[in-house]
């Protein structure tokens, strides 16, 4: 049951034209769906303003298939992420309303309208697009405006110089990068709005998978800066959207 279906059975409980019973049995599910192999959250979208994401990447078909499918039967919105091709397809033939997007491995099926602020998302090299398309993706589906700042890292700092105003305008801004990292502190130092910062396992050797990326800017200097794991776009562009959707209110 989504947020509007339960306002207006509330309502109707209210004027006396359903009855307190029929409204409990109408309610019996609304915080979760017991499938057996997957309990669905699906009062999150009631207590936190969006529904439960769906991690694809370990799941079979027949699991994926049921749990977007509990989502769907109650009017929510559907981001599965990290999903392989051929579990996309499946999903698609079920659900052929979704969308798939293949850079960022998400399949994602609106359902309502959701409104946030404006997000920036930059990355330091064309290498770190796959996961910034996870985060600019995902932001979007919370119904941020995303403004996507590619392959501006510090190896030609002018590049990024000439759209600080662009990631200022934001409410958030997203900093993907791998090799050293240092991308996140340097815009960090440029903007005043809270930057989210992801690492990525881009790099040599010494990168370590992400590693070294991970630790620069969990050390970073600028004081606006938050860090999520590794490759994390999903966590990254979740949490900027929802400082976004705080700051459009104000």
């Amino acid at each position: 049951m989504d947020e509007k279906t339960l306002t207006q059975l509330l309502k109707q409980v209210k004027g006396g034209k359903v009855s307190v019973d029929e409204a409990v049995h109408q309610l019996k599910d609304l915080p979760f769906a017991e499938l057996g192999y997957a309990t669905v959250d699906t009062h999150r979208s009631l207590r936190f303003g969006f529904p439960e994401v769906v991690m694809g990447e370990p799941k079979t078909v027949e699991q994926l298939l049921g749990i977007v499918g509990a989502l769907v039967e109650r009017k929510q919105t559907v981001l599965v992420t990290r999903l392989q091709p051929d579990k996309a397809e499946a999903l698609l033939a079920r659900f052929p309303k979704g969308e798939y997007h293949a850079v960022a491995r998400i399949f994602h099926l609106k359902q309502g309208k959701r409104r946030a602020g404006q997000v920036a998302i930059v990355t330091a090299g064309t290498s770190d697009i796959p996961v910034a398309e996870e985060a600019a993706l995902t932001a979007e589906a919370m119904g941020a405006t995303v403004r996507r700042v590619y392959d501006v890292g510090v190896a030609g700092i002018h590049r990024l110089l000439r759209r600080r105003e662009e990631i200022q305008d934001c409410h958030a801004a997203v900093v993907v990068a791998g090799m050293e990292g240092a991308l996140a502190s340097v815009v960090g130092g440029l903007v005043g709005i809270p930057v989210v910062a992801v690492p990525t396992s881009v790099g040599y050797g010494a990168n370590l998978k992400g590693v070294s990326a991970l630790l620069t800017m969990v050390n970073s200097c600028a004081s606006n800066v938050a860090v999520v794991n590794i490759d994390n776009g999903f966590g990254g562009g979740f949490y900027a959207a929802l400082i976004s959707r705080t700051q459009g209110r104000r």
